[in-house]
């Protein structure tokens, strides 16, 4: 482990749950001040990145852009090898372990990994899985998105993800997803994996948020509501009071 996996744990111990911001440059406008206020408000990491294709050139503009704003972390959540940026902290190193296609189980991490070293950056070993459908993460992934009610199935892809040596599983039903992880699909997975586990997608409320960390999530990443919601600021608030109480 490195200095980010470290100063997670270190949060986690702390705080117990922990919250991270998902920011997407093409649904941001100053995405250093969205940044600088969630940091405020309680964030303990930024995730950067996306589904969609992004300049390579304006992702590392947008990194320093954060960094500059901000003390905690910025962590990188590719869609491609296009979103690796030699200045941010870490990379959440994903495998969409439920994508039909190779390239995004180990063909683009592939291509991707010399960069990562010659960067320098911190990979965090990541098991990702994608839940439900119709979703930009599921179109772009091509996953056999695992149904809501089927958690045995996330639980078995959970497991294979430890044996993997994979530290992380992040469980996401998909930014602007109608429905949140369930609570159940959530237990299940925590009986089974023993790393640290991250759930998104279609996380709105504290009341839901609360829930989710109550089943078993240690991290719950918010996203969509920053872009959309224009109270976002106040129902931050309240979930990173909920999740710490």
């Amino acid at each position: 482990m490195s200095r980010v996996e470290n100063y997670i744990n270190d949060e986690l111990k702390k705080h117990k749950k922990l919250c991270f911001a998902l920011l997407d440059s093409e649904n941001h406008g100053d995405i250093a001040s969205v940044a600088k206020k969630v940091e405020m408000l309680g964030a303990s990491a930024i995730l950067v990145g996306g589904s969609s294709a992004i300049d390579q050139l304006d992702l590392d503009k947008l990194v320093l852009s954060i960094k500059s704003a901000i003390s905690i972390p910025v962590i990188l959540f590719p869609g491609n090898v296009t979103g690796v940026s030699p200045n941010a902290d870490a990379i959440l190193f994903t495998s969409l372990l439920n994508s039909e296609d190779p390239y995004f189980i180990s063909g683009a991490q592939a291509l991707g990994a010399l960069l990562v070293k010659k960067y320098k950056i911190e990979p965090l070993p990541t098991g990702y899985i994608i839940i439900g459908e119709n979703t930009t993460a599921w179109f772009i992934g091509r996953a056999k998105g695992i149904p809501f009610e089927k958690s045995n199935i996330a639980v078995m892809y959970s497991l294979a993800a430890q044996y993997l040596g994979m530290r992380f599983v992040y469980l996401e039903a998909g930014s602007g997803a109608k429905r949140n992880v369930s609570t159940e699909m959530i237990s299940d997975v925590r009986k089974y994996f023993d790393g640290l586990l991250i759930v998104g997608g279609g996380i709105r409320d504290s009341e839901i948020a609360k829930q989710l960390v109550n089943a078993g999530a240690d991290i719950i990443v918010i996203g969509t509501l920053l872009e959309t919601d224009p109270d976002w600021e106040k129902k931050f608030v309240e979930i990173i009071s909920a999740i710490r109480s």
